[in-house]
């Protein structure tokens, strides 16, 4: 599949500011945006490839978990003007927006809606995506890398839109020192691996309603699960299936095993170790550190105090009864569940 760069993206939405977020999903259902991209692929840390399927198909969730993020996106939304005005003034390029949905004229199934445009003095045009997060998340582009997942948004839009390059601008807090910015040049290369890739499962899992396999990390895949089949309902009966799984169960029981002997060895060597520090604590009394020295070695060791703050279960039950408004307010329950196997002969 040979790329043909001689084209121009078709428009599908002249405003995006003129449509109603209910028609804006309509209009992302058509396509793969360059936010999907890396969960068509298989390595988005925020969601499986079945859940975009599910987004795709119309398919909703059965527990929405929107509420838990709406301040991160409304902050994000609302910065996106600052930090494409801080790149701007770092950088001298023309950086301006064009509010349309474009789409690949020769794979209209993808699409794109750009942040920002660049234009730099030697004519070169470009996407410049924005982001905002938390400065804990600073060593993720540390060493002029960028999150693989944002770099495969960038590159979706260069596609898309037929440009040059696609600038990333990241904003960690409320100094002009909180902010990088990185720069990948189109590769056609990787590109046609992606239109490839990224053809397969609109093709093979959307337009022929097929659910994609879990193929992510268990704790997304079970996260995944979780939402789109909602909470558990012990009224229901025993759910028989097929004999294929038999050889992951046998599986699960074998490792469980090997974990359980491993914590009792753990277990095993935490007593041992508190044996060996129980005469020092004796020594330290009331204090919480000290220092041995012996010969041209010196070990210094700290016996720290630590604590928690809990509620008692009777103290929790008596509060919903007796105030029951106030337990709503600050009482949630979350939906986990253990996964457990029991082999007998039948």
């Amino acid at each position: 599949m040979a790329l043909n760069l001689n084209y121009e993206p078709n428009v599908l939405v002249e405003d995006t500011n003129a449509i109603t977020r209910e028609e804006w999903l309509k209009w992302r259902a058509q396509g793969i945006g360059g936010s999907d991209v890396a969960a068509a692929l298989g390595f988005s840390p925020y969601k499986t490839r079945r859940d975009l399927y599910y987004e795709k198909s119309g398919i909703e969730p059965a527990i929405s978990d929107d509420e838990n993020n709406w301040v991160a996106k409304e902050v994000g939304h609302r910065l996106e003007s600052l930090v494409a005005e801080i790149y701007r003034h770092k950088t001298g390029y023309e950086v301006y927006a064009i509010h349309k949905l474009f789409q690949h004229p020769l794979y209209p199934f993808l699409l794109a809606n750009v942040d920002f445009f660049v234009q730099k003095p030697n004519g070169s045009r470009g996407i410049l995506e924005i982001k905002t997060s938390h400065y804990q998340n600073r060593e993720k582009w540390a060493n002029n890398s960028i999150p693989r997942h944002y770099e495969y948004q960038g590159r979706h839009y260069d596609c898309v839109v037929n440009l040059d390059f696609a600038a990333f601008a990241c904003l960690f807090g409320n100094s002009e020192s909180d902010f990088v910015m990185r720069e990948v040049e189109r590769d056609l290369d990787d590109e046609e691996n992606t239109v490839a890739e990224l053809s397969h499962f609109w093709n093979r899992y959307v337009l022929a309603r097929m659910e994609p396999p879990y193929t992510e990390k268990p704790d997304l895949a079970l996260e995944s699960i979780r939402r789109f089949h909602g909470q558990a309902d012990e009224s229901l009966p025993d759910i028989h299936i097929g004999a294929s799984f038999a050889p992951a169960l046998e599986q699960f029981l074998v490792l469980k095993e090997e974990k359980a002997a491993l914590e009792r060895s753990a277990r095993e060597l935490e007593t041992k170790m508190k044996g060996l520090y129980v005469p020092i604590a004796d020594q330290l009394g009331q204090g919480i550190s000290g220092v041995c020295i012996s010969g041209a070695d010196k070990y210094e060791f700290w016996y720290k105090p630590s604590g928690r703050t809990s509620i008692k279960k009777e103290s929790l039950e008596k509060l919903q009864m007796e105030h029951p408004d106030i337990y709503g307010e600050y009482v949630s329950t979350s939906d986990t569940r253990s996964f457990s196997v029991k082999k007998a002969a039948v």
